[in-house]
């Protein structure tokens, strides 16, 4: 029994990907690992920033002091202005609503980010509140952290929402919390259904 939903932020509701991938392959280009935005969003897809930054100092060394947050910057004013929603993400909040479901968001992204993005978007009213960043918990995906935060914010249990993901890291989250999760792609390890698109349909199938 589905009581609620609780979705990803990037690749899910956001197409915010392609954005911030290139500016990371731009910023890690210039320290000398040559990468392209596609290459950076299959180094880094799911991870959140404190995440990423031992891959990449394995990699180059001791980042610059500060290089982080002005990365962090960089990803928000580009956000800012050059991001669009992923096809049928408004359609499926409004199918979550209609229902009469409490639904919560859950990103690897900063609250700066988040904040950037639902203000982007028009999202941010859907969730009452309820957005939760890696800075709102102890530990960022794939630990479970910030689902059970979710779902505790839901007033529900974490076996009684649905998680929506578009990747491994995200899908491994929200199975630790002992949610059900729903991958909006294949290959992440969960039932997949094509895209966004088909969500409001899936939904309305839970209770046939």
């Amino acid at each position: 029994m589905i009581r609620g939903v609780l979705f990803d932020c990037d690749g899910v509701l956001a197409d915010s990907e392609g954005v911030a991938n290139g500016v990371v392959a731009e910023a890690l280009s210039a320290l000398g690992w040559s990468l392209t935005a596609h290459e950076a969003q299959h180094e880094f897809l799911g991870m959140a920033l404190p995440d990423m930054e031992p891959v990449i100092e394995a990699r180059l060394g001791k980042l610059p002091e500060g290089w982080a947050n002005r990365l962090a910057h960089r990803i928000e004013t580009d956000l800012s202005t050059g991001l669009r929603p992923i096809p049928g993400a408004e359609a499926a909040l409004k199918a979550v609503q209609t229902a009469g479901l409490p639904m919560a968001l859950c990103s690897n992204s900063s609250r700066g980010e988040l904040a950037v993005k639902m203000r982007a978007l028009g999202f941010g009213a859907y969730f009452e509140g309820r957005i939760f960043s890696f800075q709102d918990v102890a530990r960022p995906k794939p630990a479970p952290d910030i689902y059970l935060a979710a779902a505790r914010a839901c007033g529900l249990r974490p076996e009684e929402c649905l998680v929506v993901e578009d990747s491994a890291t995200g899908a491994a989250a929200g199975l630790a919390a002992g949610c059900q999760v729903l991958g909006i792609v294949a290959g992440i390890g969960v039932p997949h259904i094509a895209g966004m698109t088909g969500f409001p349909a899936y939904l309305a199938g839970l209770d046939a």
